[in-house]
């Protein structure tokens, strides 16, 4: 008997007064916050923007939910910008950066911390701790011609009411169009692109029923439950 393979479903998320955002790629910046740094103890704080992947089908969109992973006992949830390419690039500039931008959303890096440690103490590449199934929660994405480039306001996150994650966008490590251009340098970046820009401090672990609401100033709310 002959096997049909169907195609994958395409990934995609709205975007606020209409249409949706199909999704390529999700890269995350590692390490873009001082004070999470610090928290971490695992890097210099002058250490260069580092990047890794996760899957385009670990998008989970705004109220949805998000089953407790297997082969962990330390699920965290990390608060974050996420930029959303619109114009493709190679070796892009600084100052052409915000061209390549179509908007903005918030995002939750979900990390299976206790298998990230692991990695790192390995020295092999960070995919058990990050890019497993469901760990990409993603909100509306808000068009940059509506919310702007200058985004200064707070990121937060609160865990059943309590806030967790409290700070501001301007104690980004990296800025937004250095992050561009610096990912830029390593991929050819194309629409469909989305890039999670690192979480502040607060990050802990969470435990099935828990709702988490993630918001970014000027951007937007995203809520999940884990279930």
């Amino acid at each position: 008997m002959q096997m049909h393979v169907l195609p994958p479903e395409v990934v995609s998320l709205a975007v606020l007064d209409g249409g949706r955002f199909p999704v390529r790629r999700i890269y995350c910046v590692g390490r873009n916050y001082v004070e999470h740094i610090r928290e971490m103890k695992e890097s210099d704080e002058r250490d260069p923007p580092f990047f890794f992947q996760k899957p385009r089908d670990a998008i989970v969109e705004n109220g949805g939910r998000v089953p407790y992973p297997p082969d962990t006992q330390d699920l965290q949830y990390e608060v974050e910008l996420v930029i959303a390419i619109g114009k493709g690039g190679v070796s892009i500039s600084k100052d052409q950066a915000l061209d390549h931008i179509f908007g903005y959303a918030v995002g939750i890096d979900m990390t299976r911390r206790d298998r990230q440690k692991e990695c790192i103490k390995r020295g092999i590449p960070w995919e058990m701790g990050k890019a497993f199934d469901a760990s990409s929660p993603c909100s509306e994405i808000r068009q940059a011609g509506h919310c702007g480039h200058n985004l200064k306001g707070r990121i937060s996150l609160s865990v059943n009411g309590d806030i967790r994650q409290d700070s501001n966008l301007d104690k980004l490590i990296w800025t937004v169009p250095e992050i561009i251009s610096n990912l830029s340098m390593q991929y050819a970046l194309c629409p469909g692109d989305l890039i999670y820009t690192g979480t502040p401090a607060g990050v802990s672990a969470v435990v099935p029923g828990d709702l988490l609401v993630a918001e970014v100033q000027g951007v937007g709310q995203l809520t999940i439950r884990i279930e």
